[in-house]
């Protein structure tokens, strides 16, 4: 476990620009990716009990490298979930980005602060002599000729605002919430269950409040012009717009808002009027990382074996696939056969009841396998004559089979050992381990204990 959180993945390397998009086709992870490194970990194990045990370890691990502001190792510390790949990976890349977005919110307060104290030291000298300060940025002139401080400015716009011509500066704004697959479906049934838009006008609220704290002096116009260009028309002086123009004379020449936005009561409008100037990093977050943090975690602690093993198991067959297709790709005589399989466990995993296919996946990925490790031996038998016959109906499955059969028999295990294996079993059967149910306790072990917990974990 140490080794998977200290981000040491060794004889798993990917060519990033040669990388293939078949994880993101099966809803996995990529190859290099902690959840990868975590199914090829977990399937090495021989039992439930030591699989469930991992993972309790791995959970406190991820709390205690959230509680410390330490990335989770194999995962992006900044990238927004990918909605292609599996929820768990998701929900680590959330963990990863709330940790850069702290840091980020901890660096632009610290910011804020300097400016705010640049601006104080400043006063005096505006009083003195009227001219600007050193550092002009920071103010903006607003109608009475009043210079005021612009606060949260991130960077210049090429716009400048319509009542003092002073220019417009593109304000630091919130960053929106971070949504996984679960949440956005959530959102979706709320808004058509309920009407509820309340998320989408916070967010343009936050907007507003930042715009007027970086642009003193700007206008509802200023921010249409700037948050929602299609919202506003440029005047044309040889159409007579301006006849029908319900804004005052200064602005008539320049051009008007939409439709849309001129209707009474719109929304943006009244938000303009109660919106306040405070720039983003003073104002009452939008998303709350630690709440949305500990939320996934909880969830983390209450999957149930199902639920990741699926997830688990698409990731690793994803990985295997971009593994093996780096090899056979380039082999002409395997080419083909390797589309084939990436074919079927594409089309089979699109489905929803793919876990009942899950012997037949793994039939395919042993003839991968087999096509990596003996290539030869597979051309041999895949193109060697055969016994004139109807073509069965499904081809692909009958030379899976048949290769399976085959190297299977090679590692077949003596009738001595197989005794051995038999009256000492070590592992679950595999089927089990995405059965919706709680594994039976092994019957070879009745003396031990069993201990049932709440999330569908049974530890014997």
């Amino acid at each position: 476990m140490q080794i998977l959180l200290e981000g040491h993945f060794p004889g798993r390397k990917v060519d990033s620009a040669n990388a293939s998009s078949l994880p993101k086709d099966l809803h996995g992870a990529p190859p290099e990716s902690f959840i990868v490194n975590l199914a090829d970990v977990t399937g090495h194990m021989k039992s439930l009990r030591k699989m469930a045990l991992l993972w309790c370890k791995i959970v406190a691990e991820l709390r205690r490298l959230w509680s410390e502001g330490q990335y989770i190792p194999g995962i992006p510390p900044d990238q927004i979930p990918d909605l292609n790949s599996c929820l768990l990976y998701q929900q680590l890349q959330v963990i990863n980005r709330c940790i850069s977005r702290k840091k980020r919110r901890i660096a632009a307060a610290e910011s804020l602060d300097s400016v705010v104290r640049l601006g104080s030291s400043n006063t005096d000298v505006l009083a003195d002599d009227g001219t600007l300060p050193a550092t002009p940025v920071l103010y903006a002139k607003v109608n009475t000729g009043e210079l005021i401080l612009r606060l949260g400015v991130d960077s210049q716009s090429d716009l400048t605002m319509l009542e003092t011509g002073e220019p417009i500066y593109t304000p630091v704004m919130q960053e929106e919430p971070l949504l996984t697959e679960d949440l956005i479906k959530e959102t979706e049934e709320l808004v058509l269950r309920t009407g509820s838009l309340g998320a989408g006008c916070s967010q343009l609220l936050s907007d507003m409040q930042a715009f007027k704290a970086a642009n003193p002096g700007c206008i509802l116009e200023d921010f249409v012009r700037w948050h929602s260009p299609p919202d506003w028309m440029e005047c044309d002086t040889n159409d007579g717009i301006n006849e029908t123009l319900d804004t005052n004379d200064s602005l008539s020449g320049r051009g008007q808002l939409s439709t849309r936005m001129q209707k009474e009561g719109n929304l943006w409008r009244e938000l303009w009027e109660t919106s306040k100037p405070v720039p983003a990093v003073r104002q009452t977050p939008l998303f709350d990382e630690d709440l949305a943090v500990e939320s996934i975690l909880d969830n983390l602690e209450d999957i149930s074996p199902h639920e990741l093993f699926k997830q688990l198991f698409i990731s690793l067959l994803g990985s295997g696939f971009v593994t093996a297709e780096a090899i056979l790709s380039n082999n002409s005589n395997l080419a083909k056969l390797f589309s084939d399989c990436k074919e079927y466990v594409i089309v089979t995993c699109e489905r929803s009841n793919w876990v009942d296919k899950v012997d037949e996946l793994c039939q395919v990925y042993e003839t991968v396998e087999t096509m990596v490790l003996s290539p030869d031996e597979v051309i041999r038998i895949t193109f060697q004559p055969e016994e004139p016959s109807a073509a069965p109906p499904n081809e692909l499955k009958r030379r899976f089979k048949r290769l399976s059969l085959i190297f299977r028999n090679k590692d077949k295990l003596s009738p001595r050992d197989q005794k051995n294996q038999e009256e000492s079993p070590l592992r679950q059967p595999f089927s089990s381990m995405f059965s919706k149910k709680p594994p039976k306790p092994d019957s070879s072990s009745p003396d031990k204990p069993v201990t049932s917990v709440e999330n569908d974990w049974t530890i014997v």
